[in-house]
């Protein structure tokens, strides 16, 4: 069982860890792909996913976990329940197009540089508001003590 601030620190290390494990294949993929126009695209595909899903998506449960009582919750209240089915379909798929053959690896490079990065991001914006709930539980116990 976890408090609920750390319900955020924990979403922020798992989005980190599977961000730097698709960046990993990204960036190893990239070897023989390396253009300023593969850049770009990269580049592109970060934006859309950090801004048009994943920087939603840590705003969406920030504010869903910090609406629990104060009781401790499981691990997995990180996510609510469409979210890891999203996150499992996603994982699945990532997985049957790599190894599957049907994508070149050109994409696979290029796709998962700025989706990996994307991910990484969304990590960090949730350990960012771990560490602003512990900031604010601070300022608050050192403002019952002045009183």
């Amino acid at each position: 069982m976890l408090k609920k601030e750390y319900l955020l620190l924990l979403a922020g290390v798992v989005w980190t860890i599977a961000g730097i494990n698709i960046l990993r294949i990204g960036i190893l993929s990239y070897v023989h792909y390396i253009s300023l126009w593969n850049l770009g695209i990269s580049f592109i595909v970060f934006l859309v996913f950090q801004f048009g899903i994943f920087g939603k998506l840590v705003r969406k449960h920030t504010k869903r976990i910090l609406a629990y009582a104060e009781e401790k919750k499981q691990w997995f209240y990180f996510f609510d329940r469409k979210s890891f089915l999203i996150m499992a379909v996603m994982m699945s798929a990532g997985i049957y197009f790599r190894f599957c053959g049907y994508v070149p690896m050109e994409w696979i490079a290029v796709f998962y540089s700025g989706l990996g990065t994307a991910l990484c991001m969304a990590g960090i914006l949730f350990i960012l508001q771990y560490q602003k709930q512990k900031m604010i539980q601070k300022e608050a116990i050192q403002n019952e003590t002045i009183l």
